[in-house]
């Protein structure tokens, strides 16, 4: 599908130690979002300077303060500094496509939604290992326990969000945690929501850097702590 630029949508991108992909990730974004704020969380390699280059926004932490205060600090910047009608929660390291996260927004206008999530479980595309698959899927089903939402894919951190479920949102959980807080406080507003499915692309620099497997431990140790 090909989409015009997204004027009133925004990419929300938490950054950390991504300089060696981050300024694909966002020349491929802007093609769909000329807005795009990258919160720099305590990165000590040049990423907040090849972000700022390549045409974000770039808000800076001093020190690493983990994703979900990120996370908050963009949903912030965007409440207050602009007028923005949605938010997408974008991944720095490439996994996400952009072109995806346009259609969210698409969505959410078409069908007056004010949440998206974006899920790897509603088709095939996503080659997730055996092991993340059954940590997400756990996630799965201990989220629609806890909220009654009936979500495949519970841990995506692609999602788009209206303003008015922005404003829903206050994130104390710095790690992993945040994205059941997330849905949490989401399932509390009532809004309009929905799924979509979206292609997670694992590639070999993800894979480098273990992502994979340290966010399935990090999931299992916040399924076991809620």
């Amino acid at each position: 599908m090909s989409l015009p630029p997204l004027d009133d949508a925004w990419l929300v991108i938490p950054l950390y130690n991504e300089a060696e992909v981050i300024g694909d990730v966002l020349s491929e974004a802007r093609r769909y979002f000329p807005h795009i704020v990258c919160i720099d969380d305590g990165s000590r390699d040049e990423s907040a300077m090849i972000a700022a280059r390549a045409g974000a926004i770039v808000v800076q932490h001093p020190v690493n303060l983990g994703q979900g205060a990120a996370l908050q600090t963009g949903f912030d910047y965007l409440l207050i500094h602009t007028d923005a009608r949605y938010a997408v929660t974008f991944d720095a390291d490439g996994q996400h496509n952009p072109a995806e996260a346009a259609e969210m927004v698409e969505r959410c206008r078409r069908d007056q939604l004010a949440i998206i999530y974006g899920s790897r479980f509603l088709d095939k595309r996503t080659k997730a290992t055996p092991l993340k698959r059954i940590v997400l899927k756990t996630a799965a089903f201990v989220t629609r326990l806890t909220t009654g939402l009936r979500l495949t894919d519970a841990h995506n951190g692609l999602r788009c969000l209206r303003r008015d479920a922005l404003s829903g949102i206050r994130i104390r959980q710095d790690g992993m945690a945040h994205a059941s807080e997330i849905v949490s406080q989401l399932a509390a507003t009532g809004l309009p929501w929905a799924e979509m499915p979206v292609h997670i692309r694992y590639t070999d620099y993800s894979r480098s850097k273990g992502q994979s497997l340290l966010n399935s431990v990090n999931i299992l140790v916040d399924l076991i702590m809620r």
